[in-house]
């Protein structure tokens, strides 16, 4: 069994402390037991590889991908498994999300940080700006690229799936529904009448230091790697999550 929480903002995302740099989320991360981390920044990938390379030091397998905004304000975590396809995710993005200055840190500073927590770039728009892609273009976006693609804190009264749709799209197919420290599997599934076979997640989405594995979801598998966690997350080849 492996302790994953794959919701975890870095200082980029506008909402997150100053105290969430790359180095201090892996130490974190470390010092509370977790093995698997998500980094997951709203609409930006830039913190994500100096996060991965230090969790590699550290023995800590990091998930590279970002918190998207789609245009109907539905928050979904993307993953993907290799660096050129995060490079492609950024992109994405780019072409994308949808221009707000962001003139002083109006909205909450937005650094890209190095190894020594020197800043290298502030991102001058706002990163909490919705893309102008659907959920379902999203979607077929990551399964065209073979990531993963999870709907984020679906029971929230804000930004989660239901809360903007009312109901899960059909054909939408997600890897993984995500749920928020607030609520519960057995809730979930009866309140939203889900299938009984779709996968839940429960993850800290942390902004905070403290925050980190607050709360978590077990993987049973065999090694971190990226295709074994998919195997869990649909139940296959004996590999199974479980929320906690």
């Amino acid at each position: 069994m492996f302790r994953a929480d794959l919701h975890i903002h870095t200082v980029l995302s506008p909402c997150a402390d100053l105290e969430m740099t790359p180095a201090n989320i892996v130490n974190r991360a470390v010092e509370t037991g977790l093995q698997i981390i998500g980094i997951t920044d709203h609409n930006s990938t830039k913190n994500a590889l100096l996060t991965k390379n230090l969790g590699e030091k550290a023995g800590l397998f990091v998930l590279t991908g970002a918190e998207i905004t789609t245009k109907e304000e539905v928050h979904c975590l993307v993953f993907f498994e290799t660096t050129e396809q995060l490079f492609l995710l950024q992109q994405y993005i780019d072409e994308n999300i949808t221009l707000i200055p962001n003139p002083d840190g109006h909205f909450g500073y937005q650094p890209v940080l190095d190894e020594n927590d020197n800043i290298t770039e502030l991102v001058p728009h706002y990163l909490h700006a919705a893309l102008k892609t659907s959920i379902s273009q999203l979607r077929q976006y990551v399964k065209s690229m073979n990531g993963l693609f999870i709907p984020a804190h679906v029971d929230r009264p804000a930004n989660g799936l239901f809360s903007q749709l009312g109901f899960m799209p059909p054909g939408l197919n997600p890897d993984a529904l995500g749920i928020s420290k607030f609520s519960n599997k057995k809730y979930v599934i009866q309140h939203y009448n889900l299938p009984s076979d779709l996968t839940l997640i429960r993850n800290s989405d942390a902004h905070f230091i403290n925050q980190i594995g607050e709360i978590y979801t077990s993987f049973c598998m065999e090694e971190m790697t990226f295709s074994e966690i998919r195997n869990a997350l649909h139940g296959q080849q004996n590999r199974s999550v479980e929320i906690v």
